[in-house]
């Protein structure tokens, strides 16, 4: 290999980030406020610095050039020269290695120490400080790579948003303790494709995998102190870097796994944090973006851009309504779905994806408009958390049409109408039709509202009917962290417990809170591992639990509760799959008449009746029946009724008229029993969902549960 050249030629401002073509590597980087940028490049095992480049050209405020003879796994950072004037938002120190934004491989970890802050963590004048230390020896460094994947033949699953069905999981979580996994691979990228998890998400029904964040994140200090760890990742320093914690072995192990699960089928969603970075707030550590462009790159407070604004929680918040942020955003979020095919999107506090700097969120901001014309983005899935925690930081279905959000209400009110909370029942109907009163607006459709029970942040399904309150002692807070009203309910015992009757109870309220996620209208998305029974021994906060507290026990999947609850899931699938009625397309109002006297939804009571205005307003009324009705393309009318008992005691529902050929096809209350044949009266038991298919009598029209219609 010939040496590299002692200085830079011109290079170009685009692409940003390290480019190799073949005979060298063009470096851009964005800073419209820096005075000087030097490329710093570092011998293979990044621990010394080898040479130190100027960046003399600058255009468009992205400073670039070109290194000939220099080639993929080169190591390199950043040093900013420019005004260190906290009080003005400016903080360039030329001592403090920069990571690259648009790095695609990291090479190292952040190793904590005073040397990574720009200013002197002693001085009483704290941030208005200067430090001179060089962090090199303690940052991670950039990597130059190329992109070298064959995609050939690679399909994407394209699963129509009504037919989707979401799976929430931990990349190392999910498969840390499977033992089918060669050890070596357990809890890798690798490991979300071996058979064994494909066979078993397949078998329950899953099309799409969530993956909690994969950017590359930071190990806080203040939790490694504690012995504890990052473990769900909220904490992202690159964008467009795969954490290598995950990896086994070369870096092309995540695209290997996503092209497997796309050959059974199966979508791959991630989790990204682009709300925040890793450097915390103004008295933070300078690490990338803060020593890049602080005053361009981050949310000052208004007069007093010394401080960051903190709509997040975590001390910082990016600035999304910059041009250049947006356009990293963007590229990281096209780098993803090109280099790694995935196929969509949750993102973490999307409210501050949408705040128009500080005018407060907006639907029509340039977030928005941005993913929602890009040619690649526009293309797959995206879904928002729509809430945070600045002004008005609860957006609930008022996000633009093309996204999908997580619906908390759902979640609330079918917590607290299975665990027989009083006057729930007005919401509760609201929620299973899919939430129109939130998202019929913009033509929007039921898939918008991502319904769930459980998720990462919070109990697992077990603990939510096994605890009253959340038992998070583990984490070293004093159990003053996560959520205290959880809408759970012990049912008689606090954590485990060996009475059978209990135990009954508890898994039948279960089955019945994944019978509604499941019947609902709407995006069903189950917590992994809620299908074999996982419990987190109460902790509904588990973010910094990187231990068997977290990951997946699939012993529990062999045994009898576990495997008896993952069929219940499967059966639940199937039957979403197979009847329309239970993932239709489009809003039902119960203004439209199918039949004589029969609309598209309606509502009753356990005779059969209509609820009237009092019955709707009784705070102690428990059951509720939900009937939707279409006409098949052969004619034929069919219906699907819920039947649900959220109170103490069995009750005899009447169903309505029209008099149908009834089926009952789900029973939270009796798990294995078959699909049978009922009457006008069937029998729900307390704390129970019946599910009943209808369908017309109609000459020699086929009875069975064929859909001749083929989907809706």
């Amino acid at each position: 290999m010939s040496p590299l050249p002692d200085r830079l030629q011109a290079g170009s401002p685009y692409p940003l980030g390290s480019t190799f073509d073949g005979l060298g590597v063009n470096f851009a980087v964005f800073s419209a406020n820096a005075d000087g940028m030097d490329l710093c490049l570092f011998d293979p095992q990044g621990g010394k610095e080898i040479a130190c480049l100027p960046l003399n050209e600058c255009t468009d405020e992205v400073w670039h050039g070109y290194l000939p003879y220099a080639k993929p796994g080169l190591l390199y950072g950043y040093r900013a020269h420019g005004r260190y004037e906290p009080e003005a938002g400016h903080r360039f120190n030329p001592n403090k290695l920069l990571l690259d934004p648009y790095a695609k491989m990291l090479h190292g970890d952040v190793r904590w120490n005073e040397s990574l802050h720009g200013y002197r963590l002693r001085s009483p004048r704290k941030d208005l400080s200067f430090d001179k230390r060089d962090s090199a020896p303690a940052m991670p460094k950039a990597v130059v790579v190329a992109d070298r994947f064959d995609w050939t033949g690679d399909m994407r699953p394209n699963v129509p948003w009504s037919e989707t069905v979401i799976y929430e999981a931990h990349v190392k979580g999910l498969t840390r303790l499977l033992e089918e996994v060669p050890r070596r691979e357990r809890g890798t990228y690798g490991a979300l494709a071996h058979p064994t998890v494909i066979n078993h998400l397949k078998r329950i029904g899953v099309t799409t995998l969530e993956l909690l964040p994969i950017h590359s994140f930071v190990q806080d200090q203040r939790l490694q102190e504690a012995g504890l760890a990052n473990y769900w990742g909220y904490n992202t320093l690159g964008f467009f870097a795969p954490e290598r914690r995950y990896m086994a072995g070369g870096g092309d192990e995540l695209r290997i796994a996503i092209r497997r699960l796309h050959a059974a089928g199966i979508e791959v969603i991630l989790d990204v944090v682009y709300n925040h970075t890793a450097e915390g707030s103004e008295l933070g550590p300078t690490l990338s973006f803060r020593g890049l462009d602080n005053a361009t790159y981050y949310r000052l407070v208004q007069d007093q851009p010394r401080y960051c604004v903190n709509d997040t929680g975590t001390g910082n918040t990016l600035d999304l309504s910059h041009p250049r942020v947006i356009q990293m955003v963007a590229d990281s979020l096209r780098h993803w779905v090109q280099s790694y095919h995935v196929d969509g999107f949750r993102f973490d506090l999307g409210v501050t994806l949408g705040r128009d700097g500080n005018n407060g969120f907006d639907p029509r901001s340039g977030f928005f408009d941005v993913l929602r014309q890009d040619p690649v983005l526009g293309q797959v899935k995206l879904i928002s958390e729509p809430w945070d925690i600045g002004p008005g930081g609860y957006q609930l279905g008022n996000h633009p049409p093309g996204f999908a959000e997580w619906n908390d209400k759902f979640r609330d009110v079918t917590r607290s109408y299975w665990n027989g909370a009083s006057g729930t029942r007005p919401e509760f109907a609201n929620r299973i039709a899919g939430s129109a009163d939130l998202f019929d607006r913009r033509a929007r459709r039921p898939w918008a509202s991502v319904n769930f029970v459980t998720a990462h942040d919070g109990f697992t399904l077990t603990d939510l009917v096994s605890y009253n309150d959340k038992h998070n002692e583990a984490n070293n807070e004093d159990n003053r962290d996560g959520h205290s009203n959880n809408h759970s309910r012990n049912w008689g015992v606090e954590g485990p417990s060996d009475d059978p009757q209990i135990i009954e109870t508890r898994d039948r309220v279960a089955r019945s809170m994944l019978t509604t996620l499941f019947a609902s209208l709407g995006t069903p998305m189950l917590l992994g591992g809620d299908e074999f029974g996982r419990t987190q021994n109460g902790n509904n906060n588990a973010y910094c639990q990187d231990n068997e507290l977290s990951w997946f026990d699939w012993n529990q999947l062999n045994s009898e509760r576990g495997h008896a609850m993952s069929d219940f899931v499967r059966r639940l699938t199937a039957v979403r799959k197979h009847y329309p009625l239970l993932r239709a397309g489009h809003f039902l109002h119960g203004e439209e008449e199918i039949a004589p006297g029969v609309l598209d939804i309606d509502w009753f009571d356990e005779r059969g009746e209509h609820l009237t205005n009092d019955d709707w307003h009784n705070p102690e009324g428990r059951a509720l029946l939900m009937r939707r009705v279409r006409r098949r393309k052969d004619g034929v009318l069919q219906a699907v009724s819920m039947l649900m008992n959220g109170g103490d005691t069995p009750l005899t529902f009447t169903l309505p008229k029209p008099s149908l050929e009834r089926r009952l096809v789900i029973d939270s209350a009796e798990p294995l029993a078959e699909e049978r044949v009922v009457g006008d009266t069937v029998e729900v038991q307390a704390h129970a969902v019946v599910l009943i298919v209808g369908t017309e009598k109609h000459g020699d029209a086929p009875h069975d549960d064929a859909d001749p219609d083929g989907g809706e």
